[in-house]
């Protein structure tokens, strides 16, 4: 009986183990060591404002860009509503994003000529804040192309469920070729149990030959366990960045 109760609690602890391992492989790793964060924020443009929009975000944005880092700044080119724009910013920890938003508060600058002529414009503001998962780094390009950010909502229970398959999934996807993996992020607040991925790819045409041959590839037929796990899929084709080089520097 002794040696039946210490394999059991030898068996306990070791799927305990396994348990920590594979959340901390994903989503929650060292926080208490590197705290950045990553806010995606999604506008929702007047159809007729939009160039007006864009020229003056090209215009001005040095000035906010003056205050945190920009990893990206796209306008939607297919999937889901349109007349849309989406970036990213990255920040080291919630104080400093407390630290910037009280900031642009009071850059009259910023204020004056960026917000108040493009306020009218939005129809709608949107914002998520996400980690970027511990297995993965933000990638740079090798030159300019598109974008495709796939979302991915995925069953209650976290990253313990599932953590793994989606690691594995992605990995394939990486291995195939195709396209290029930027960034995977967890959402930390906004709609939970929620998975970004962002891709960069060359052109349209080259995604959608890649995604063919994908198709076929055992490799990524085998991947597929992972829809066990997922409830909803959304795949958004980016235009390129549609920033300045000089102001956008992360994904160019």
């Amino acid at each position: 009986m002794f040696h039946l109760r210490r394999h059991w609690g030898s068996l306990v602890a070791s799927a305990s183990r396994r348990l920590r391992q594979v959340c901390a492989s994903f989503a929650t790793g060292p926080r208490q060591y590197d705290r950045t964060f990553y806010e995606f924020r999604t506008y929702i443009i007047q159809p007729e404002k939009m160039n007006k929009f864009l020229e003056n975000t090209n215009k001005y944005i040095h000035l906010r860009t003056a205050h945190s880092e920009l990893i990206g700044y796209w306008k939607q080119e297919f999937g889901g509503v349109m007349n849309k724009v989406f970036h990213i910013w990255k920040y080291d920890d919630f104080a400093h994003r407390a630290k910037v938003r009280k900031a642009l508060a009071q850059d009259k600058e910023w204020q004056e000529k960026y917000i108040s002529p493009n306020l009218p414009f939005m129809v709608q503001q949107k914002n998520e804040i996400t980690y970027l998962v511990p297995w993965c780094k933000i990638e740079k390009p090798p030159k300019e192309g598109f974008y495709e950010l796939v979302t991915f909502q995925m069953k209650p229970g976290g990253p313990a469920l599932w953590g793994e398959h989606f690691q594995k999934a992605v990995n394939i996807h990486v291995q195939v070729g195709y396209s290029k993996l930027i960034g995977v992020f967890h959402t930390e607040y906004g709609t939970l149990n929620r998975v970004h991925v962002l891709w960069w790819i060359e052109t349209p045409d080259i995604r959608a030959a890649g995604r063919h041959r994908s198709h076929e590839d055992a490799r990524v037929v085998a991947a597929g366990e992972l829809g066990e796990w997922v409830l909803v899929q959304h795949e958004l084709l980016w235009a390129q960045n549609i920033l300045s080089k000089k102001v956008c520097v992360a994904l160019n």
